[in-house]
């Protein structure tokens, strides 16, 4: 009983926003901008990711914060990749958190020649932090305990999204505020 609350308390340290996206018949994840989402749309979704307080350990920087997504994804995708009574709906989870990863990947990629070598050493600091997190939950015999796991993460923070985009484009001005996308602080409309 102890582990399995340990084990759910770790995934529900993780319960924060997930990224918008929607799915293709037989292609990749999209993120809403590329399924037809206007820049004002991408905007407003841009500066309440940013609004959104992070997860504690997660880091601030946008290249950092793209590593440590991609290694909580990938250690969601192998704790995943453990189960022996994966269904349909974990093997598509599974499928669709490798598409993110890569996306995630990419975009490290993208941006790695224009890091300093402080923000990559962050960004291998936060990556080891963040797969760390997966270390306790994989060691775990109980398959059932780590089933749960795996069900109770609920996805990263919609600032992982538009850090990796801002990373990939090589985007250096500050992401968009609450005010310059026209909405409030709790980031409804701001009425004309």
């Amino acid at each position: 009983m102890r582990l399995r609350l340990a084990a759910s308390i770790l995934a529900l340290s993780f319960a924060v926003q997930a990224p918008a996206f929607a799915q293709q018949d037989d292609g990749p994840v999209v993120t809403a901008r590329d399924a037809g989402e206007s820049v004002d749309a991408l905007k407003a979704r841009e500066a309440i990711a940013y609004e959104t307080p992070l997860p504690r350990g997660a880091p601030t920087a946008d290249y950092p914060l793209v590593a440590w997504c991609a290694a909580l994804v990938e250690g969601h995708i192998a704790l995943g990749r453990t189960l022996t009574t994966a269904d349909d709906l974990d093997r598509d989870i599974i499928r669709l958190g490798g598409l993110e990863a890569a996306d995630f990947r990419d975009a490290l990629r993208a941006g790695q020649a224009r890091q300093t070598p402080a923000t990559l050493a962050a960004a291998r600091t936060a990556e080891a932090d963040a797969a760390a997190k997966w270390a306790p939950l994989m060691s775990q015999d109980d398959e059932r305990a780590r089933s749960e796991a795996f069900g109770l993460f609920f996805g990263l923070p919609g600032r992982c999204e538009h850090a990796a985009r801002r990373v990939r484009e090589n985007i250096t001005t500050p992401p968009t505020t609450l005010q310059q996308a026209g909405l409030d602080e709790v980031g409804q409309p701001v009425a004309n």
